[in-house]
């Protein structure tokens, strides 16, 4: 297997997270595990090539636990942004605003290629999806 880099996120609700990252942003169930008491022990979602893994917010006293937050913790702030690379960004994002998701960044063409926009969850994460290819060759100057 190569080496990659997978985000993982934690929900409240992660059986209603899963429903709407697949509605509104078009991922795809991979892999579901639930507890003995319903909630999502383990969950993959993929969107083309790539994946995210999530869970349900424990509360355990876990070393991980203790270090977690959500968004709503924080005054809605988020510590980090998940980035997927969408082939037609502008229909991703007519599509997101359709399924009710609360855009945070409005669509852009970027000066330095390609598009964009953010969007929140319902549990405050950021997303942000764009057409940039970060794996092509820098334009010179």
């Amino acid at each position: 297997m190569p080496s990659t880099i997978i985000p993982g996120l934690r929900y409240r609700d992660a059986h209603a997270a899963i429903d709407f990252l697949c509605k509104a942003f078009d991922f795809k169930r991979h892999a579901v595990y639930e507890g003995d008491d319903g909630s999502v022990m383990h969950a993959q979602l993929t969107y083309g090539d790539g994946m995210i893994m999530l869970g349900s917010v424990r509360k355990d006293d876990s070393p991980y636990s203790r270090m977690s937050v959500q968004p709503d913790d924080i005054d809605g702030r988020e510590t980090q942004c998940a980035c997927v690379t969408v082939i037609d960004c502008r229909a991703h994002y007519e599509h997101a605003k359709a399924a009710g998701a609360r855009i945070v960044d409005e669509y852009e063409e970027k000066p330095y290629g390609g598009a964009g926009y953010a969007a929140a969850d319902p549990e405050g994460h950021i997303w942000w999806f764009g057409s940039y290819d970060p794996w092509a060759e820098p334009a010179t100057n």
